[in-house]
């Protein structure tokens, strides 16, 4: 490594904010990426450990120590050539991805973990500054014909691979953009949808063919599909969301979070949006306490809602976690986003009862604390309360893809709900049903950007190797 003692050297150093008060005003990004001088520094404290767990942490593998003395060195050209040989889009993940590279690092058995997120997306910005990301346009055609069904992370990788070794790749999405959850599922202040947009532009350059509006089961026929192309890659996303079946769920103001926040998404994009639902002047309450519901509570100050409350039915984490028993996991800990830290009222072990509401409005959420033991939850008797809520928001998670999708292709199911296909042997990725391959979200469930990456870059080489016998794409 460029500095040996760097990691006793230098601190961790995280990126900077705007303060609350100025982010909240609009829905721009307000991370800033580091300086060249804070990246070279944070890459200084990547250790010489022998082992990168950091590498095996991370679901696409990325070089990450490689890239780390890269920075060192400010040789930012090398480092981003080193990023991109394993991650198709490190704008996206640099922005939202949870790090479990970090939770890895070698480092942080004692001490804090090297700021790879922050150096990853410093490497990326750097390249967009300076032109770097080019269109790699393979000249050498293959006439094979591929549909991929989905725009998110793992439609936009599969594509992207699958084009960059010759084949006609074609994109379809049913929404009016492309970028899947990306675009209308991450609010725009975590990640601008200019990303998306220039990215489109580089794939076009590299042959891809993007079609909106295409709703495969309602405008689109599987049978088409599967007659016009050679192979067809499911890349949906895990769409439906679990529910709430308690009394007064049908009330106006009880609404899923994804109907919630793509309508935000719209507007910032220009759209119209009759009727949006939004939080001014209200009392909200999230019920769900994952990044959906983060993204609720920070769309939510953004309307100026009079408060906001969010509910969560697992007990509170610890502060810190057990590192010595959880190394190189992904630890559970207590974790705080910039969207808790604009302001919100956190609680944990609630589970709801009821929802109330006078002329066909909800107007309070009855709950109660829960405790858990042996992993069975039970009601703590005497513990029931009510809250004032204008707007309650669910954000509990989803539980499969659309089935209609699949039922589309005739694909068989696994016991969640999800595409059933493997991930390794012969046939990886590839379905009961033949030329239909499936990955990300609609294959293994709810997940994160960095895996849904991960997968549309394999399925791509699958499906390589199915149309070609072999493949020199990555694994």
């Amino acid at each position: 490594m460029g500095k040996v003692t760097g990691f006793m050297e230098f601190e961790r150093l995280s990126e900077a904010s705007l303060p609350v008060a100025d982010r909240v005003k609009n829905y721009k990004e307000f991370v800033l990426h580091l300086t060249d001088d804070q990246a070279k520094q944070q890459g200084a404290r990547c250790m010489d450990c022998g082992i990168p767990f950091c590498t095996t942490g991370c679901p696409i593998n990325n070089i990450i120590p490689d890239w780390n003395d890269l920075v060192y060195r400010q040789d930012w050209h090398g480092a981003i050539d080193v990023l991109h040989s394993t991650n198709n889009f490190p704008e996206f993940t640099g922005r939202i991805c949870p790090a479990p590279c970090e939770a890895a690092c070698t480092l942080n058995i004692n001490n804090d973990a090297v700021g790879i997120k922050s150096i990853e997306h410093a490497i990326i910005d750097k390249a967009w500054e300076n032109d770097w990301v080019t269109p790699q346009i393979n000249p050498n055609k293959t006439g094979k014909k591929v549909a991929i069904v989905g725009s998110g992370p793992a439609g936009l990788a599969a594509a992207q691979q699958l084009a960059r070794v010759g084949h006609s790749v074609t994109v379809l999405e049913k929404n009016d953009r492309i970028g899947g959850l990306l675009r209308y599922g991450i609010p725009d202040f975590k990640m601008e949808k200019f990303h998306i947009d220039r990215r489109m532009k580089q794939m076009q350059a590299e042959g891809v063919e993007f079609k909106v509006n295409q709703h495969v089961g309602q405008n689109v026929s599987a049978d088409d599909l599967l007659s016009q192309y050679d192979a067809v890659i499911l890349a949906g996303g895990a769409e439906q969301p679990r529910d709430l079946p308690v009394p007064g769920r049908e009330l106006d103001g009880v609404m899923f979070a994804m109907d919630f926040l793509p309508a935000q998404n719209k507007v910032v994009a220009g759209d119209s949006v009759p009727n949006q639902v939004k939080a001014t002047n209200k009392d909200v309450v999230v019920i769900g306490g994952g990044d959906t519901g983060s993204d609720c509570v920070g769309t939510s100050n953004r309307h100026g809602a009079l408060s906001v409350t969010q509910f969560e039915l697992m007990p509170r984490p610890p502060e810190k976690e057990n590192k010595e028993l959880v190394w190189p996991n992904w630890p559970l800990k207590l974790r705080t986003s910039s969207s808790h830290e604009e302001g919100a009222n956190r609680d944990w072990s609630v589970t709801t009862k009821e929802l109330v509401g006078e002329n066909g409005k909800v107007t309070a959420l009855i709950g109660a604390r829960v405790e858990w033991k042996d992993g069975k939850m039970s009601e703590i008797p005497g513990s029931e309360f009510t809250i004032k809520a204008d707007l309650v928001l669910l954000a509990m998670g989803f539980v499969s893809p659309v089935q209609k999708l699949l039922d589309a292709f005739g694909v068989e199911k696994d016991q969640r709900g999800n595409a059933k296909a493997t991930t390794d042997g012969d046939g990886c990725y590839k379905t009961s049903k033949d030329k239909v391959f499936a990955a990300g979200d609609v294959r293994r469930g709810q997940s994160l950007v960095v895996w849904a990456i991960r997968e549309g870059r394999q399925a791509a080489r699958a499906v390589d190797e199915y149309l070609m016998g072999a493949s020199t794409l990555p694994r």
